[in-house]
């Protein structure tokens, strides 16, 4: 007989593991929430002002969707969310990259530092920003130990080594040095940069509902820790990053395999989309209760249409992606509309955009004019090739507000960012109350997730610890 536990100790005194001993407490401290466990922002508002004030309330993290939005809509979210809680609340909000308007990225920033918005979702990153610097370092201060930390938490979003990098370091010399320069910041606050890294938390993006690079968290994970210990040592911070885990988390078994490979918190967010606080259609909401795992697709970006960038998205009861996917392949194909056979043009008109091209190419005009792009416009109008990108990037657009507006007649071309952690989750909940998307509550299902991973744990420690018999 081979004993696994010494003095005949039974696996059944090995203490519960409890929700709140899971992941980093200092992640629990620095936030002043319960677990150690936050919810995404999702685009256009998704995660909208009632879901983060239902789980600030529920002392729990999370950030609003502010992808997609003018900053005036933004600013009202801010100040619904403010004005429901306490100070003392931690919330956040999601700040997507910007490459083609860096200006909006920089106005939400200001935003954020007018209404002592503490905390920064940052996401689809390639690099780091002189936005993004300006809202870590106005920040920056020394605590009752003399050491250097800053009053502007930034949770950086990351699915690649190289970018990750830029967030466990601190911020470029080059950039902290304009800012000086420009006075957004004191030259205590760029000499005090050199200490801390650009980042508190540094989220890695697995294989998620929306932009997604496909990783996979078993291998992403380490390597990102790895990367953390050895830049951390580096600069010798005397408080490293925090490195947690998203995508594909919707079962007590994944977040448990998530906190067993060293994930100092956890972050979901298809699961959020399909309750009753995220701010997305009643239609979307029932067609994303019944996916399974298998229900998901990769579609081309709209907002990244000419690279060829990735979107996970809906495929249970729709036709986007395939569409979508038919877009790029006719426009890596062909110069120009004009270039498009009269059938196949013909066949997008009449079935998939129901309006025609020059139709399109209006609305579109109208639109850029309006936002201030007219820049776009003239180079449009002299390079059919962008022309084309612009007109089929108009069917992206239109398909997303066809999905918020949940018009049921038009359900075949709704745009649904969702991953299978939902598909998982649905099939957990099965034949329970919250199995209708209407009994979803965003806290309530943050809650029973954390409490059930540390049962799952706890069963399994235990089972491990077991005594093993041999023949």
């Amino acid at each position: 007989m081979i004993h696994t536990l010494s003095g005949g100790t039974s696996p059944n005194q090995f203490p519960a593991i409890s929700a709140q001993q899971l992941g980093a407490a200092s992640f629990r401290r620095d936030y002043g929430v319960k677990y150690t466990y936050a919810s995404g922002g999702m685009y256009r508002g998704i995660a909208s002002a009632k879901l983060v004030i239902a789980m600030a309330q529920a002392g729990l993290l999370s950030f609003f969707g502010s992808g997609g939005l003018s900053v005036d809509v933004v600013d009202q979210a801010l100040s619904e969310i403010q004005n429901a809680l306490s100070k003392e609340s931690s919330f956040g909000l999601n700040l997507v990259c910007n490459l083609t308007q860096p200006e909006q990225e920089l106005a939400l920033v200001e935003l954020c530092l007018k209404r002592q918005v503490r905390c920064l979702e940052a996401a689809a990153f390639i690099r780091i920003t002189p936005a993004l610097v300006m809202y870590r370092l106005r920040g920056l201060v020394r605590d009752e130990q003399g050491q250097v930390v800053s009053t502007n938490k930034l949770m950086a979003k990351v699915s690649r080594p190289e970018v990750a990098s830029a967030f466990l370091s601190p911020a470029p010399d080059n950039i902290v040095a304009q800012l000086l320069a420009d006075k957004q910041i004191s030259l205590e606050q760029a000499e005090l940069s050199k200490q801390i890294a650009m980042c508190d938390d540094l989220c890695v993006e697995a294989d998620s509902g929306g932009h997604t690079d496909q990783g996979m968290p078993a291998v992403l994970l380490p390597a990102m820790q790895l990367l953390r210990d050895t830049l951390s040592a580096q600069y010798q911070f005397n408080n490293p990053p925090r490195v947690g885990l998203a995508g594909g988390i919707g079962t007590p078994a994944s977040a448990a395999a998530a906190f067993m490979m060293g994930a100092d918190f956890i972050l979901t967010g298809s699961i959020n989309q399909c309750t009753v606080e995220a701010d997305t259609s009643a239609a979307v909401k029932t067609l994303l209760q019944d996916i399974n795992v298998q229900d998901t697709d990769y579609a081309p970006a709209g907002d990244m249409f000419e690279l060829g960038a990735k979107v996970q998205v809906l495929k249970k009861g729709v036709f986007f992606p395939a569409r979508a996917q038919k877009l790029y392949q006719l426009y890596q194909h062909y110069p120009s509309l004009d270039a498009i056979p009269a059938a196949q043009r013909a066949q997008l008109e009449d079935k998939v955009f129901k309006k025609t091209f020059a139709e399109i190419w209006q609305e579109t005009r109208q639109y850029l004019h309006q936002q201030g792009r007219s820049e776009e416009v003239m180079r449009a109008e002299q390079d059919p090739k962008y022309k084309m990108a612009r007109v089929f990037r108009w069917y992206f657009a239109h398909s997303m507000k066809l999905a918020f507006a949940g018009t049921t007649q038009e359900r075949v071309n709704f745009q649904v960012h969702t991953g299978p952690a939902l598909g998982a989750f649905n099939q957990w909940v099965k034949g329970t109350d919250l199995e209708p998307w209407q009994q979803r509550h965003v806290a309530n299902i943050a809650q029973l997730l954390m409490t059930e991973t540390a049962t799952v744990l706890t069963t399994r420690t235990r089972h491990w610890l077991a005594p093993a018999h041999v023949d």
